[in-house]
């Protein structure tokens, strides 16, 4: 039976971190405190340094060689069924790879850094702080790290599907990607060169479109200077009403094109690269300011060995070109909309394509409207080899991990935990207390940050009350149901079968919606997740804990 001195221990040990939340929900909602560009400064603070800072705090701390074999095998089985579960229900009642990765984050991944260690220590005792760090090391480490593979390989197979519809995405033998492309999510518009031997053997190399010669070649030659813009690291558009149509006649060459008809996009030198709880993640972007780049993209056009751009072909359309690879082949599309007047089809109104190598842009900002039938291309479309997609995948969730400071901050807690406690070593006192001054402010600044975000959102429940129930059903009925499922066939009893079920309910997780966002994957539900599960979570882990506690 819970005591009122429990209860009240519990209270101490959360009311201080949802104090931290409401001040900062406070001072952005109420007092206009801090401005989107302040909040963006404190949620990079936050991802960069506090959390991982923390982070290690935490696991450097924990003996790895006292694990606690059971809990961490409940969790991992729990986990593990939720992933079988929902493949075979996307496999056999067609979910979706999209659905899959959304449900798997809601069932699975809770905040346990933040919200776990403190609730769970106040509710349980100290022991239980060891188990939530074992839990931390392993969602960073593994699940953080299958989650972010199941992202790219949407992402790939979307790239394939769209560039390489057909049979010949089968030919692709290798995939080369330019050092500067750190993932396929779409946040950086991409740009494919595809080649075919004499085999038939298709080679795509991948890079990021702006580091690419066209787009300035074509803003010096037009005479347009890139006007400023207050978007740092961002695609910049504009929109210009088309218009009249104009042909240029240059030997063998016609180029047909309006006012309109010419668009480039510029992107900052230094792009922000994302991580772990990316500013992004907490803060509004600012409003675009006025630019005098249109929205309409460009295709790469070769004839006669003199390069010049033209409009893609679809009129009043983004339109995304597919990239297939046809030695010797050049690609002719008439432009009807443009060139089609008086009855009749205007000659030299053309967009011509060289030989060997056609250029594309992909950025999933832009919905892009498909020509042909859906279900034709479904049922007709094929994929590379399996070695192929899977190097491509690991080279990008390699490169992602690489810039993410949480990968590192686990990594090394785990290296010299093991150092620490085999050999009997204490941590310099130089180096334990520069850490520990950070550490300690670590979680009220993410508390902190959680309320800031909070406050830049327009709605709490930004889903629809329908989505917005099933993920918080999810959340806390689904997961902590498989959790003591899972925890009961392993042998779990007593305190720590209940730590595990309120560990399971908790809100959430961060990192999670920092990729849904990313890769443009219901990030909405995610985004009601974590809000609208902050508010949730405390009654609802209350309640476990009088309910388990009886």
């Amino acid at each position: 039976m819970i005591s009122a001195d429990d209860f009240y221990k519990v209270m101490c040990a959360m009311v201080p971190l949802y104090f931290a939340m409401l001040v900062a929900y406070g001072s952005v909602k109420w007092c206009k405190i801090f401005s989107p560009e302040q909040c963006s400064g404190i949620n990079r603070f936050v991802a960069v340094f506090a959390v991982p800072v923390l982070s290690f705090h935490f696991i450097s701390q924990n003996n790895p060689y006292e694990m606690d074999t059971k809990f961490i095998l409940a969790d991992t089985l729990s986990k593990v069924l939720v992933l079988v579960l929902l493949s075979v229900w996307a496999i056999l009642f067609k979910g979706g790879l999209d659905w899959l990765i959304t449900l798997f984050s809601l069932a699975t991944l809770p905040n346990t850094l933040v919200m776990g260690i403190p609730l769970l220590q106040a509710m349980y005792g100290d022991f239980t702080q060891s188990l939530m760090v074992q839990l931390v090391v392993l969602q960073c480490i593994i699940w953080y790290t299958i989650l972010l593979f199941l992202f790219e390989y949407r992402a790939a197979t979307l790239l394939v599907k769209n560039q390489f519809p057909g049979s010949t995405a089968a030919s692709i033998t290798k995939f080369e990607i330019d050092g500067d492309v750190i993932s396929l999510d779409g946040r950086d518009p991409l740009r494919t060169e595809s080649e075919m031997d004499g085999n038939g053997r298709i080679r795509v190399r991948i890079r990021r479109s702006t580091s690419s010669a066209p787009d300035s070649a074509l803003s010096s030659s037009m005479g347009i200077t890139p006007r400023a813009s207050n978007l740092s690291g961002a695609e910049i558009f504009s929109v210009n009403t088309p218009a009249p149509l104009h042909e240029y006649h240059n030997g063998n060459v016609d180029i047909a094109f309006g006012n309109g008809d010419l668009a480039f996009g510029y992107r900052s030198a230094s792009p922000r690269l994302s991580g772990y709880a990316s500013s992004d993640a907490y803060s509004l972007q600012p409003t675009p300011r006025a630019s005098n780049f249109n929205e309409l993209d460009t295709t790469t056009v070769t004839t006669s060995n003199t390069p010049f751009w033209v409009r893609s072909p679809v009129a009043g359309k983004v339109y995304r070109q597919h990239s297939p690879a046809f030695p010797g082949v050049k690609m002719v599309w008439e432009s009807p909309g443009k060139c089609n007047g008086g009855g009749g089809e205007r000659p030299g109104c053309k967009d011509v394509v060289g030989e060997r190598e056609i250029s594309f842009r992909d950025s999933s900002k832009f919905p892009v409207a498909e020509e042909e039938d859906p279900k034709a291309t479904a049922t007709g479309q094929e994929m590379p080899r399996r070695h192929v997609m899977l190097r491509l995948i690991l080279i990008m969730v390699g490169r992602k991990l690489s810039r993410n400071p949480n990968t590192y901050s686990s990594a090394l807690g785990l290296l010299w935990s093991l150092i620490s406690f085999k050999w009997n070593v204490g941590m310099p006192s130089l180096v334990k207390y520069s850490i520990k001054i950070i550490s300690d402010a670590g979680l009220g600044m993410a508390m902190f940050s959680l309320g800031l975000f909070m406050a830049l959102q327009p709605r709490i429940i930004a889903c629809g009350t329908k989505k917005a129930t099933m993920g918080m059903g999810i959340r806390f009925i689904c997961g902590p149901v498989l959790m003591s499922a899972a925890s009961i066939a392993v042998g779990l009893r007593g305190v720590r079968l209940q730590a595990a079920i309120v560990q399971a309910a908790l809100p959430q997780g961060i990192v999670p919606f920092v990729f849904a966002r990313e890769y443009g994957l219901h990030p909405d539900i995610l985004s009601t997740g974590v809000i609208f599960g902050m508010l949730v979570s405390l009654p609802v882990t209350l309640l476990y804990y009088i309910l388990l506690g009886l």
